[in-house]
């Protein structure tokens, strides 16, 4: 008994990703609306981010959300570096200590 594997046509596809991509809706929600398997509608939408990607310019101008983003996340980067500076100074403080705890055991 041979399988039978639906298929569907670029349209349908196409209104299924603008669900999630342009209205914001998650893929778990639109593949149970549509009728089709999670990993399917994934696969499209991955499929359609990497087309819309490479047809926008690097040098496109952002948008103010856009722009805001990356400046939240900019300082968010410089948060954790600074963070991830001063525990790399106490894990080799300890180093020191626990060193010098050992010697002196001797």
């Amino acid at each position: 008994m041979g399988s039978t594997r639906r298929s569907f046509t670029d349209e349908y596809k196409k209104a299924a990703v603008a669900f999630v991509l342009d209205e914001g809706r998650q893929i778990k929600e639109v593949a149970r609306n549509v009728g089709v398997h999670e990993m399917t509608l994934g696969k499209w939408v991955k499929k359609e981010r990497e087309i819309r990607e490479a047809s926008t310019e690097p040098d496109a101008v952002l948008s103010e959300s856009e722009r805001a983003e990356l400046i939240r996340l900019r300082n968010e980067v410089k948060t954790l570096k600074s963070e991830r500076a001063q525990l790399e100074m106490q894990v080799s403080f300890a180093k020191k200590v626990a060193t010098w705890f050992a010697k002196d055991q001797q």
